[in-house]
């Protein structure tokens, strides 16, 4: 990911992955307050264009791919935009819907992208008033739901998709009907060099 941005001619600024993406969010922004006028800020943790681009899209798909019969939506909680976004048009369609966000279990964990809001700067575009309840998976268990999948199924995916997965067969055996909807919102093969696959 870092030889992409520098063939784009990008300078890669590091941070210290102790603090994880609040550290990379705070140094962006006194990058960004330091010059505006020299460096682009999309800023997706605090952009409504984020959460309107699944409201509009990625909520009308499943919807339409699973002809409305929907009763549980699960996603990760990263910039939230997928989660809100998604779970605010499908309770329009459906109040019925419950709708769980996932959380790494605590806030010093190695699910890339995500955060544990108790302990991280909350996205402005965070919408608790969707959730119906915040489910915990840990590093571990997103490593290994990541691996089997491979295995399994034959999927490449993160370990975001991984964390999902994990959340919705523990959610899985705890009801006694339903249709589990979620996202896999990353690809396996951005995390061939991180300690998954290793």
């Amino acid at each position: 990911r870092k030889k992409v941005l520098k063939a784009y001619g990008a300078e890669v600024y590091y941070t210290d992955p102790l603090e994880g993406s609040d550290g990379a969010i705070l140094e962006a922004r006194e990058k960004y307050n330091s010059d505006p006028e020299k460096y682009f800020k999309p800023d997706q943790y605090n952009n409504p264009s984020n959460w309107k681009a699944h409201y509009d899209g990625m909520a009308k798909e499943i919807i339409e791919q699973t002809n409305g019969e929907i009763t549980h939506f699960v996603a990760g909680v990263g910039t939230t935009g997928t989660l809100v976004g998604t779970s605010k048009r499908l309770l329009e369609y459906n109040p019925k819907i419950k709708i769980y966000s996932v959380e790494p279990d605590n806030g010093f964990h190695g699910i890339e992208g995500w955060k544990h809001l108790d302990t991280s700067i909350v996205p402005g575009i965070y919408d608790s008033s969707v959730i119906d309840q915040i489910l915990r998976v840990s590093t571990d268990e997103s490593y290994d739901m990541t691996k089997r999948l491979a295995k399994e199924e034959g999927l490449l995916v993160g370990l975001s998709s991984g964390a999902v997965f994990k959340s919705c067969l523990d959610l899985s055996a705890k009801i006694d009907s339903g249709t589990i909807i979620t996202v896999f919102p990353d690809s396996g093969e951005r995390y061939l060099s991180t300690p998954v696959w290793r």
